[in-house]
């Protein structure tokens, strides 16, 4: 790991790689950090917060790290839906959004919805099938609707970013970084509707035949932080759990992201410590840094400006978690090769384990491993 000292105006000017690029090469590389930084804060892949305000980083781990968005995507497919259309339209489900993977309430094909009672079921409780309908209503085909994601991702400045479907779920070539992320979010309150949304605790959402659906929104932080202006979770096997939110602070908003975290209830903890973090930059209490790891999928060894108090968290090892994870998914996999090595003797039992694995792998966006998000 890398601790990156950053103390330059300059270097202090949000600017995606570039940013770590001259850390490296003019300033000195910290192999420990002060006595009051706690080693085992925050166990994500990626994080980071920003002064939104300012356009700079207080404090990042692996800001450039690409990986995948999970649901967080919603917000590019909010804003790009809401550049194409008037919030009023609506829209009819088709049979492909009404059976894309998600989890409830499911839409049904044929049903009548407006955009923004699309945008509430995509950003309150990210229901997959309201991403798509919206996509294929913006551009006629979610392929197409991508290629506006993209170029939206590109004018905001996230340029090491790439969506290949509006709903996050797991695609081959869907990537993001922490910071384009920040940048996203940074953009996508801008959008009132959506600031609205992002905002909102709990919500009866109909459609035109008059189904009422009840949504309660997945960022926990709307019941416990006053400042919480609003935020978007994620998770799939691929991408863990995934959360970014935008808090305000004086006169300026900061914006903490957390990817590939393996624990839910980690999500709210790491997301406090980097505003409290983010926080102190901004007092004068302590120094904006960058934290690098080699390893992506270990834990964060750098966070905290305190030292640790011992108060235990609801948090799994960063490296148990993961090889816990790897185990489980190589045990359904020999269990398929095992089946299908006796197809022969029993091929409908072969069909079966095939069809369970086939279906085990598509997780759906925002799904939590041992309950329901929420």
């Amino acid at each position: 790991m890398k601790l990156l000292r950053l103390t330059g105006r300059r270097l202090l000017d949000v600017s995606g790689k570039r940013l770590c690029l001259v850390a490296l090469i003019f300033f000195p590389v910290l192999f420990c950090a002060y006595s009051s930084v706690s080693a085992d804060d925050i166990s994500a892949a990626a994080a980071i917060v920003i002064d939104a305000k300012a356009d700079r980083i207080l404090y990042a781990k692996n800001p450039n790290l690409k990986v995948p968005p999970a649901s967080t995507t919603k917000l590019v497919t909010a804003m790009v839906v809401l550049d194409k259309l008037d919030p009023d339209k609506e829209i009819i489900v088709g049979e492909g959004a009404a059976h894309t993977p998600s989890v409830p309430p499911r839409l049904r094909p044929g049903e009548r919805l407006t955009v923004r009672a699309l945008l509430n079921l995509a950003l309150m409780r990210s229901i997959n099938g309201a991403a798509v309908a919206l996509a294929e209503a913006a551009a006629g085909s979610e392929k197409d609707f991508t290629n506006l994601m993209n170029a939206k991702a590109a004018s905001i400045g996230a340029e090491s970013t790439h969506f290949v479907n509006a709903s996050g779920l797991p695609a081959p070539g869907q990537y993001i970084t922490a910071h384009d992320l920040a940048k996203v979010m940074k953009a996508s309150i801008q959008y009132p509707l959506i600031k609205e949304i992002v905002n909102t605790r709990v919500k009866n959402v109909y459609t035109m035949g008059g189904r009422q659906m009840f949504l309660k929104n997945t960022n926990l932080l709307l019941w416990d932080e006053d400042d919480m202006i609003g935020g978007k979770t994620g998770y799939t096997r691929a991408a863990r759990h995934c959360f970014v939110c935008a808090s305000d602070k004086g006169d300026t908003t900061m914006i903490s992201v957390v990817l590939g975290e393996a624990v839910r209830d980690n999500l709210w903890e790491d997301s406090k410590t980097l505003l409290a973090k983010g926080s102190d930059v901004l007092e004068n209490k302590a120094e904006p840094m960058i934290s690098l790891t080699t390893d992506e999928t270990g834990p964060v060894v750098f966070a905290s400006y305190k030292k640790s108090s011992g108060k235990k968290r609801l948090k799994a090892n960063g490296h148990k978690a993961v090889k816990k994870a790897k185990l489980k998914e190589r045990k359904i996999e020999a269990k398929a090769v095992k089946a299908s090595r006796h197809s022969h003797r029993s091929g409908k039992s072969a069909r079966k384990a095939s069809k369970g694995l086939s279906a085990g792998n598509q997780s759906s966006t925002d799904r939590v491993v041992s309950r329901r998000a929420s």
